[in-house]
């Protein structure tokens, strides 16, 4: 499968350390929760840059295992650590063997029009009391308001982009949904937290709307959702100093398979 924000784009380092700075702390945190330790077995769906799984790595060495996995693992090879077992794999493919005692995947499950026959393999790919870890954007909940600041701003791009995924067949507000999804599988202990921010003129929260939208300058503007002077006039806006605009709420959804079924 071909997915919109390829590794590969000359954005994807810029996207990858916004993700990191953004989002890593809140991660790393809901997978201390899960009591990850040495010796567990871990595999991490859709690595990206691989800030994630060198963390696992540090958590469960020596004894344990990490997997990491990616359509395209150039940024993944780059980390160059024997304590991470690195797979090009496609998600829509059967999963590497298991059983894991943790999966993790972070803005995977969003892009595929399948979404609901994944995660059934992955709940069935962990082990008896193993845990699993996803995190999805709801980005329709809560738009921008100027009338709450009048820095606020939905860019006229931002808007074209969500037309966009949403005629690919994103579903924008799946994050929201992965507490039931989680209790429909059978899955106990189940806890989902949203998480948001306000993205300032030239913090990280713009560098990863403008990575994005860089890297689908073509697609949005060849496929007329939005001209080349509005997309120039909302890039130069992720720079102002008056810049506002609420992120997408990013959901963190953990659960655990039961240790008898």
């Amino acid at each position: 499968m071909t997915y919109l924000l390829d590794n590969a784009a000359p954005q994807a380092p810029d996207r990858f350390r916004a993700l990191a700075e953004l989002y890593d702390a809140g991660t790393i945190r809901h997978l201390e929760r899960c009591g990850i330790a040495n010796g567990w077995r871990c595999l991490e769906l859709g690595g990206g840059g691989g800030s994630i799984a060198h963390w696992l790595a540090n958590r469960v060495s020596p004894g344990g295992r990490v997997v990491v996995t990616d359509v395209d693992t150039r940024h993944l090879d780059a980390l160059g650590d024997p304590r991470i077992e690195v797979l090009h794999h496609d998600v829509l493919e059967p999963l590497p063997e298991g059983p894991f005692d943790l999966i993790h995947a972070r803005l995977v499950l969003n892009a595929l029009a399948d979404r609901e026959d994944v995660l059934h393999r992955i709940v069935s790919a962990l082990a008896p009391a193993g845990w699993l870890l996803l995190e999805e954007f709801d980005s329709d909940s809560v738009p921008p308001n100027p009338n709450l600041d009048s820095g606020e701003t939905y860019l006229t791009t931002h808007q074209a982009l969500a037309r966009f995924m949403a005629d690919r067949g994103f579903d924008r507000r799946y994050g929201r949904r992965l507490f039931r999804q989680f209790r429909d599988r059978g899955l106990s202990e189940v806890a989902a937290e949203a998480r948001m921010f306000m993205c300032g003129g030239g913090s990280p929260g713009a560098a990863l709307i403008r990575a994005n939208l860089e890297q689908l300058r073509d697609a949005l503007i060849g496929g007329g959702y939005v001209t080349q002077s509005q997309f120039d006039e909302d890039i130069a806006a992720l720079d102002r100093a008056d810049f506002a605009m609420p992120s997408s709420i990013l959901w963190s959804v953990r659960g655990r398979r039961p240790s008898t079924e």
